[in-house]
């Protein structure tokens, strides 16, 4: 168990996966602060830092609604790691949440409470 707000939990409020991820990080008394895209907003050196460490197709997420919203020729041009970055920032909805940093700097994309459980020990 951690006893210090020692995660980041990166996403959008009102997401149904985040609100599972959010109620097992409280129900196992789980220290973490909530970082939420559209409050908080998400700046390059941010997203930078996740493509680094999880790499740019982990994060489009190409299941929601924001992706099946563009056009071919925007889903096309998602070909790298700054095309990837400029329709991120531009539509924080479509990055895969939740992400959940540790203050080791461990990323974790996603929820499963196997994992969670694993992640947090």
């Amino acid at each position: 168990m951690s006893n210090t707000s020692s995660y980041i939990m990166y996403g959008i409020k009102n997401c149904d996966t985040i609100k599972k991820a959010r109620r097992y990080l409280e129900d196992n008394d789980i220290s973490y602060q909530f970082h939420d895209y559209r409050v908080d907003g998400i700046d390059d050196a941010l997203l930078s830092s996740f493509i680094a460490e999880l790499g740019w197709e982990v994060l489009v997420n190409k299941r929601g609604t924001t992706w099946r919203k563009l056009s071919d020729e925007e889903k096309n041009a998602v070909v790298d790691a700054e095309s990837a970055k400029q329709v991120l920032l531009a539509e924080p909805a479509m990055i895969k949440r939740p992400i959940i940093v540790s203050a080791d700097k461990r990323y974790l994309v996603g929820f499963s409470a196997a994992e969670y459980q694993q992640f947090t020990q």
